[in-house]
């Protein structure tokens, strides 16, 4: 299991945070939720996440800003963005900014699960666990 390690999701959309956040649980995972980048970046003070998960287009700041914003910063989390645009330009600029992984929505939850187990370094991933 993963405990100990705490992952960050910024995303406004409550029903993709909220089911990522069980999916990671069970996976032992310490989930925090923020709604919107200015949240996220508090957050990261606050918390020091293991890992960020964070979407491109969200209210109030988006994740362009935030990553601007620790782009260069040694005590900043690594970075999966999840957006659902197809702009290559988009994907570039936030490898760029420093992204570890870019995923495009919609997913597969493997997808994602893999991305989060070579940003944290877990080694092989685990598989994600059945709805219920």
């Amino acid at each position: 299991m993963a405990t100990g390690k705490t992952i960050l999701i910024v995303d406004d959309d409550v029903e993709l945070s909220d089911g990522l956040r069980v999916v990671l649980e069970k996976l032992g995972y310490r989930v925090l939720q923020a709604r919107d980048g200015q949240q996220g970046k508090q957050m990261v003070y606050q918390h020091r996440p293991d890992l960020m998960i964070l979407d491109m287009m969200m209210p109030r700041m988006g994740g362009y800003p935030v990553l601007e914003h620790f782009k260069g910063k040694t005590d900043a989390p690594p970075v999966i963005m999840i957006t659902a645009n197809e702009g290559s330009r988009h994907k570039a600029y936030a490898e760029y900014l420093g992204v570890v992984d870019y995923i495009r929505k919609p997913f597969a939850m493997e997808r994602l699960l893999e991305a989060v187990h070579r940003a944290l370094g877990d080694g092989a991933p685990k598989a994600a666990p059945p709805p219920q």
